[in-house]
């Protein structure tokens, strides 16, 4: 197993909402699932939960509908939006965050039977095959014919996407603290000339550390942070103008085009995320 890593940042870009249950684990299924390659599952916890750092036997393939999913694996922190899936190789430890209110869906792959192979923590595109082909798996009608025919048109289907929603922390001790501050408040706009004077170190040293660390600078990865919020606050309904407000910008197209540097894509082309500015 691998273990977690920088340990004293936060799981997430959220803060953990009053009300959330914390859990150890997805639970996977017990033993062996000969002869299936895939079992797929789904759930409604109905309040925001945590679930603590854990790994799995097998790969997990996992999504969500009517909200996001955040995950902790080691360095990084993956945002799972609408439309998109977080693939976790067997032994990857990992903890997460769902805001209330969403469906969680996984599946879980049988490693000597699953012929696809992503290496590390992958954003997978889920599209609407890819979708309905794993809810068809989490039948319980099915006989071993179908459900064959069914895992072997999944395994042609799964593709990573383009996109892959992980923001990297930093886990220097130079700058961590302001990673930390960001975590808690991505809003925060103190730039460079702040943070040195708060960390008593030069502009130099923190822009250096951020780019060793993470290969960003400071504001491109203070930009890569608040997109990643933005993901969450849209998906929960906010309006585009109160994101951007919430988030420190000084009006909305400002917003919208830091949201496209980071994403690639206006938050209005993000799929099954709202778009509306007031």
């Amino acid at each position: 197993m691998i273990a977690p890593s920088h340990p004293d940042l936060s799981l997430g870009t959220w803060r953990r909402d009053p009300g959330t249950v914390i859990r150890r684990a997805v639970p996977a299924p017990a033993g062996d699932p000969a002869p299936l390659a895939i079992v797929a599952e789904s759930e409604t916890p109905g309040v925001a939960t945590e679930w603590s750092p854990h790994a799995h036997p097998l790969h997990e393939l996992v999504w969500v509908r009517g909200g996001i999913l955040t995950s902790r694996i080691g360095s990084q922190i993956f945002t799972v939006p609408a439309g998109y899936g977080l693939w976790l190789p067997a032994g990857v430890v990992h903890g997460g965050r769902l805001t209330a209110g969403a469906e969680l869906h996984d599946a879980f792959f049988a490693p000597e039977r699953t012929p696809v192979e992503f290496a590390a923590a992958t954003s997978i595109v889920m599209t609407p095959l890819l979708e309905s082909l794993l809810l068809r798996l989490a039948r319980k009608d099915l006989d071993d014919g179908a459900r064959a025919r069914t895992e072997a048109v999944v395994f042609d289907v799964l593709e990573p996407s383009d996109r892959q929603f992980a923001l990297e922390l930093p886990g220097d001790p130079r700058i961590d603290p302001i990673a930390r501050a960001l975590l808690a408040d991505p809003s925060d706009d103190r730039g460079l000339r702040e943070w040195a004077g708060v960390l008593r170190v030069s502009e130099r040293t923190i822009t250096r550390a951020f780019r060793e660390a993470t290969g960003l600078s400071f504001a491109q990865w203070r930009q890569a942070l608040r997109a990643h919020e933005a993901l969450a606050l849209l998906a929960e309904g906010a309006e585009v103008r109160e994101v951007s407000e919430r988030l420190g910008y000084s009006q909305p197209s400002t917003f919208i085009a830091a949201f496209r540097r980071v994403m690639r894509v206006t938050p209005g082309q993000m799929s099954g995320i709202p778009y509306r500015v007031s």
